[in-house]
């Protein structure tokens, strides 16, 4: 079991997002990323339970992860199949941006990724 967040987090990102460590996050933790945003563990458990049922290979490559006082980055690509008939690649590569509280728990999950939304949907149309 690894002994600090850092390296938690990096076990899971190897995981993701299967046997991911929902400890690690507030009760209250507010996530957002160029698509979605909301608050609350459990809602951010059915997010990555939703990855991990209604897409296929599923990856997350993490780059980076470096912790500096309360605050976690990150920087990774994510790719996975989309459930189109055509079985599109696609990905998106990004940073994380984590804030912890005075528990040591995730308070703050903000994703910013290196392309637009629009750029996202395109991929489901490319072969």
């Amino acid at each position: 079991m690894p002994n600090n967040i850092v390296e938690s987090l990096t076990a899971d990102y190897k995981t993701f997002p299967l046997n991911q460590t929902f400890s690690l996050y507030a009760a209250d933790v507010f996530f957002k990323d160029p698509w979605i945003s909301f608050r609350g563990v459990g809602s951010y458990r059915k997010m990555i339970q939703f990855i991990a049922w209604g897409f296929t290979d599923v990856k997350m490559d993490l780059h980076d992860i470096h912790q500096t006082d309360n605050q976690i980055h990150t920087s990774w690509t994510l790719r996975w199949i989309a459930p189109a008939p055509w079985k599109p690649k696609m990905k998106i590569s990004g940073r994380s941006e984590l804030v912890l509280n005075a528990e040591g728990l995730i308070q703050s999950h903000i994703d910013f990724w290196d392309c637009s939304r629009l750029d996202v949907l395109k991929q489901l149309f490319s072969r």
